[in-house]
């Protein structure tokens, strides 16, 4: 495939999908930028597969279009929109090898001259050897790559990506990550991929567009999208946080100060993000720090006393859940630099934090019950 062909942007424009008096998709308006890797993240119901099969020609809109470019391809049978899908379920045909699933879409095109690009392909993907292979002699992870390799060897300008790995064990998984990502790199072609698994698509993804209820409710770059949420639906999806509700009770140039439950939690004033007076102040578990009740706290940390409740041990890190003296309790992880140095449940313990891990989301209406449960949206 050359990289030399020119990819255009894909745009969904005033995009909607309704089933009934059910709106799957809500006047959704997003350009995906040309040969990027983009992710749709969302929970099971959120419209992200609907988004994908109404850009596959799989779902006809309710309203609004779809353009590569200028070219609007809304009304085009999906067979003739220069769009392929890979799903879960990779749908390779059993009784072809591994050659002739790659060079499927070539014939069916009328192109007798198939092996060049066929082995092209299969090198790409790596799986040239195991040309002559039929899919059940096939791991996994290298049923997916075909999948991928006949998608691609029709040169599309979009690959939808559709769950393509939920159907791999973990480690599978991982590897097949970073081996998409290289894929797509390498070839230019614009990726969308839908996923309802927050690591593959902070590891894929260029950017990533968080969807909620047939909306999108947050796009950027991974990074910037989980260290600085802009509501508490991200801020709980993509990854975990510990939510306080407060009031803002006074501010400076850089700063707001926040009182929730007698304690005051100062927010830098760049990344607050509450339009009002009542503020969430949200702080990641990885940003606290579990000491025992009595030990010294680094100075202008934010401090609150707690009981350990729970203790569970990953290898990589040990997870905390620490009962507030308001009984909330939050998550705190700490990473396994010392060995055997843990607290245990029951121990009285302090938790901090520097001020500018923190960030302040919207409270307006929304209840501290609400706030305050642990657990992910």
């Amino acid at each position: 495939m050359s990289n030399a062909r020119v990819v255009e942007d894909l745009h969904l424009v005033n995009l909607s999908k309704r089933f009934g008096d059910v709106a799957a998709v809500d006047d959704l308006t997003l350009t995906i930028p040309a040969g990027s890797f983009f992710a749709l993240l969302g929970p099971s119901g959120c419209g992200k597969t609907t988004t994908l099969r109404m850009v596959a020609g799989l779902e006809d809109p309710t309203e609004g279009s779809i353009l590569v470019g200028d070219r609007d391809i809304s009304g085009l049978r999906a067979y003739k929109r220069p769009v392929n899908t890979v799903f879960q379920s990779y749908a390779l045909f059993p009784h072809l090898d591994i050659f002739e699933n790659v060079a499927f879409g070539l014939r069916r095109r009328g192109i007798k001259d198939v092996k060049g690009p066929v082995d092209d392909m299969l090198n790409l993907v790596e799986l040239g050897p195991m040309a002559r292979r039929k899919p059940t002699q096939l791991s996994g992870g290298q049923q997916q790559r075909v999948a991928v390799a006949r998608a691609l060897i029709n040169e599309p300008d979009v690959l939808l990506l559709d769950e393509p790995l939920g159907a791999l064990d973990l480690k599978l998984r991982r590897q097949m990550q970073i081996e998409l990502k290289r894929i797509q790199t390498e070839v230019g072609t614009t990726f969308v991929h839908v996923t309802h698994d927050q690591e593959e698509a902070m590891t894929m993804a260029d950017t990533v567009a968080v969807m909620n209820e047939g909306r999108i409710e947050q796009m950027g770059e991974p990074s910037e999208i989980y260290e600085l949420p802009r509501t508490m639906f991200v801020a709980r999806f993509l990854g975990q946080s510990n939510l306080f509700a407060g009031e803002q009770v006074g501010a400076t140039a850089d700063s707001i100060q926040v009182r929730s439950h007698d304690q005051i939690f100062t927010v830098p004033a760049s990344r607050n993000n509450a339009s009002g007076s009542a503020v969430i102040v949200g702080v990641r578990p990885e940003k606290m720090t579990v000491i025992d009740a009595g030990d010294d706290v680094p100075g202008g940390h934010e401090q609150v006393p707690g009981v350990v409740t729970d203790v569970s041990y990953t290898g990589v890190s040990t997870q905390y859940l620490v009962r507030m003296p308001w009984g909330q309790e939050i998550i705190v992880f700490e990473q396994n630099t010392v060995v055997g140095d843990r607290c245990s449940v029951g121990d009285p313990v302090v938790v901090h934090w520097a001020p500018d891990h923190a960030f302040g989301l919207d409270g307006t209406g929304i209840p501290a019950a609400e706030v305050e449960t642990s657990g992910e949206v």
